[in-house]
């Protein structure tokens, strides 16, 4: 699945184009690499996120094409180090 719409699906970023404008500036990792929109997510990746001087890190759990809002939590977890 896109980088881009993983994000929407899983509601970390509310919206696709801005999710893709999130990555394409590059502001986002899988795996210690910087991604692009169009970077594919799979099951296991670790995703850093920099939300201004906030960092996210999660790992995808599961992936699937649509999911209601209370079963976004279930794609990824929040990875503390």
């Amino acid at each position: 699945m896109r980088l881009d719409k993983f994000l929407k699906v899983s509601r970390i970023i509310k919206r696709r184009t801005v999710a893709k404008e999130v990555a394409d500036q590059g502001r986002v990792q899988i795996n210690g690499q910087v991604a692009k929109s169009s970077s594919t997510v799979k099951v296991g990746d670790l995703i850093q996120i920099e939300f201004g001087n906030r960092l996210l890190k999660i790992r995808v759990k599961a992936i699937k094409e649509t999911s209601k809002k209370d079963e976004a939590q279930e794609l990824y977890e929040e990875v503390n180090d």
